[in-house]
């Protein structure tokens, strides 16, 4: 196996990876939503009602960049298995040409 094809075949597994991270972070992340929605326990103590507000607005922004995280991520594996994509065709390409000088 060429040097480009075992690059291709690796940034293809890691695309995949990538691109799977959303399915293991959603069902904490809608968990972590409703929770920042259901602070009563804060409520019942009264030095913290104040807080309750910054709390859940500050949960909010976490649940906002995970989500932007995750399509950085699907971005970044598009972008990885374009360039593993483009590795193969060029190891095809290398290989027609190396058959084509010996014939």
């Amino acid at each position: 196996m060429s040097d480009l094809k075992k690059e291709a075949t690796s940034l293809h597994k890691a695309a995949s990876g990538l691109r799977k991270v959303g399915n293991h972070t959603a069902k904490p992340l809608q968990e972590f939503q409703s929770a920042s929605n259901d602070l009563s326990a804060l409520g019942a103590l009264g030095s913290l009602l104040g807080a309750k507000s910054d709390i859940e607005e500050g949960m909010t922004t976490l649940a906002k960049l995970t989500r932007r995280l995750d399509e950085e991520w699907e971005a970044e594996a598009k972008l990885i298995g374009e360039v593993s994509d483009a590795f193969d065709l060029l190891d095809v390409l290398l290989a027609a040409q190396a058959r084509a000088k010996k014939g």
